[in-house]
């Protein structure tokens, strides 16, 4: 074999996975999970996180 015929079969592979997770990615079975995904940052859940004090020990403020 070759070492064209060898690189011309990576590449083949390479682009049909590329296109695999293309149509994985834009799937409709997909677009809930995605969307959702989409949102979390947006969500103000404030009793899943902690306040910013306790989390970095108070560092970055003065205190008198």
């Amino acid at each position: 074999m070759d070492i064209n015929t060898f690189r011309g079969l990576i590449t083949v592979v390479l682009m049909v996975i590329f296109i695999g997770i293309v149509l994985w990615a834009y799937s409709s079975r997909r677009k809930s999970d995605f969307d959702e995904a989409a949102r979390l940052p947006l969500d103000e859940n404030e009793s899943k996180q902690e306040p910013a004090e306790r989390r970095h020990g108070g560092e970055g403020k003065d205190h008198e």
